[in-house]
C-alpha cells in the first residue's frame, strides 16, 4: 500500500520496453537505419503521452523524473522572463523540487510569495490572485498533493489569472494517469508528469510546454527534445512511459472506480477503528487511491516498521520526506500541530490491492497503534490529563 513511492511495471509496459534494451539499441538522433526504430518509438511515446493530457505531441519534452520536469519548469520558465520581472507565486504545499527550485532562483535575484492552504490542503484561488504583482512572471500550483491527495482548483485559478499575465505551471505528477487531466480544461502553460505514478518505469517522465511558451533548458548540450532537454534519450524508459500513458488513458475510469471503493473502505475503517485518528486532506476532493491520516501520540516511522513486520508497506509523508525524520511541511501548512504531524501515515492503493488487503490492514493496524501508544510518554501524559 505504498504505490506513491513506486509502482510495479505492468506486463504490457515491460514487454514494450524489452526490445529497446537489446534488439533496437540505436540512438534516435542517428541518421542511419539503426536509429529509425528508436526514433519511431520515441515519437509514438510522445503521441501517447500527449493524448493522455489532451496536448500536442510536439509540446511534450521527455525528462528523467518529475523532479527534473519541475526544475526545468520553474527555472526555465522564470529565467526566460527575467527581463519582465522576477517574482514567482507558489503554494505552501508544493513538492520540494518546486520549493527548492524557487529558493535557488532567490539566490539569483528572484523573489517569491507563498500562498497558504486551508485545513484540507486546498488553495484558495483568490489568495493566488492577491499575491500577483506587476513583476510576477510565473505561478506554480500543484494539481494534486502527493502526501494527502487533495486535488487543487487549477482551472479556477487559471480563469482568474490576468490575461497576458504570468505563465502558469502545475505539478501534475501525482494526478496524471490517476484522474482525468486535460491541459485545455486546466488552462495551464506547462505541466509536469511522471510515468512511475501510473505503472510506467522510473526514469520516464515529461514536461508539457504549451506551444509558444518560451522556456530555457536546464542543461547545455545538444539538440535533443527540440533543444529544450539535451542529452541522449533514455529510449526504453520513454517507450515504457508512452505505453503506460496509453494504458492509463484506456483504463482510467475502471481504475478510478476500483481505487475509490478501496480507499473509502480503508478510510472508514481507520477512522472508526483507530481511536484518536485524523483523516488528512480533503474528505472527497482527493485522489482515488489516497488514504492519509495522522495517528496521534505516536510516530509514523515506528508505525511503518511494525506494519512492515506484518507484511504491509505504507509511507509516512511523501517518498521524498519519509526518511527525513521530521514533520511534513504539507501537514504543518495545513495547520496540524507538529506533534500530531509526526504520526502521519499514507496508504496508496494500486491494481494489485483488493478488499482482502484492506481488511488485513484494518485488522493489524489497531494492534500496532495500541502497542506503540503503550510505550508513548506523550500518550501516558494525555491519559493522566484526561483522568485529572
Amino acid at each position: 500500500m505504498d504505490h506513491v513511492a513506486a509502482m510495479p511495471l505492468l506486463p504490457e509496459v515491460r514487454e514494450a520496453m524489452h526490445p529497446f534494451l537489446n534488439e533496437f539499441f540505436g540512438n534516435p538522433q542517428s541518421l542511419h537505419a539503426w536509429g529509425d526504430a528508436a526514433r519511431d518509438a520515441l515519437e509514438e511515446a510522445r503521441e501517447n503521452v500527449a493524448a493522455l493530457i489532451g496536448g500536442n505531441a510536439e509540446e511534450v519534452v521527455f525528462t528523467s523524473s518529475g523532479t527534473e520536469a519541475n526544475n526545468m519548469a520553474i527555472k526555465g520558465l522564470a529565467k526566460a522572463r527575467a527581463e519582465k520581472g522576477k517574482h514567482i507565486v507558489i503554494s505552501s504545499i508544493e513538492h520540494f523540487s518546486v520549493m527548492n527550485s524557487v529558493r535557488t532562483l532567490q539566490k539569483e535575484g528572484f523573489d517569491f510569495s507563498v500562498v497558504p492552504v486551508d485545513s484540507n490542503g486546498l488553495v484558495n484561488p483568490d489568495e493566488v490572485i492577491k499575491n500577483i504583482r506587476e513583476d510576477t512572471v510565473l505561478v506554480s500550483i500543484m494539481h494534486a498533493n502527493g502526501e494527502v491527495g487533495t486535488v487543487e482548483p487549477i482551472a479556477e485559478i487559471a480563469r482568474k489569472l490576468p490575461k497576458n499575465g504570468p505563465v502558469f505551471h502545475t505539478d501534475a505528477v501525482a494526478s496524471t494517469g490517476n484522474i482525468p487531466v486535460d491541459i485545455k480544461e486546466l488552462g495551464v502553460n506547462a505541466l509536469s508528469l511522471a510515468g512511475n505514478q501510473f505503472y510506467g518505469p522510473k526514469g520516464g517522465a515529461a514536461l508539457w510546454v504549451k506551444r509558444g511558451t518560451r522556456i530555457l533548458p536546464l542543461m547545455d548540450g545538444g539538440i535533443q527534445e527540440g533543444g529544450k532537454r539535451p542529452g541522449t534519450e533514455d529510449v526504453p524508459a520513454i517507450v515504457g512511459l508512452g505505453k503506460a500513458a496509453q494504458l492509463a488513458r484506456a483504463q482510467l475510469s475502471e481504475r478510478m472506480s476500483r481505487f475509490t471503493g478501496l480507499r473509502d473502505m480503508l478510510i472508514k475503517g481507520v477512522v472508526s477503528g483507530v481511536e484518536h485518528s485524523l483523516l488528512t486532506g480533503h474528505p472527497t476532493q482527493r485522489l482515488p487511491g489516497y488514504a492519509s491520516f495522522c495517528l496521534k501520540f505516536i510516530e509514523g516511522e515506528s508505525i511503518l516498521m511494525l506494519l512492515n513486520s506484518q507484511g504491509i508497506a505504507a509511507a509516512s509523508g511523501s517518498a521524498c520526506t519519509s526518511r527525513a525524520l521530521k514533520a511534513s511541511h504539507v501537514l504543518l501548512a495545513m495547520g496540524i500541530d507538529h506533534e500530531v504531524a509526526q504520526g502521519s501515515m499514507l496508504f496508496t492503493l494500486g491494481l494489485d490491492n483488493n478488499e482482502e488487503d484492506v481488511a488485513y490492514l484494518l485488522e493489524k493496524l489497531p494492534a500496532v497503534v495500541t502497542r506503540l501508544r503503550e510505550m508513548s510518554p506523550v500518550y501516558s501524559k494525555f491519559l493522566k490529563e484526561q483522568k485529572g
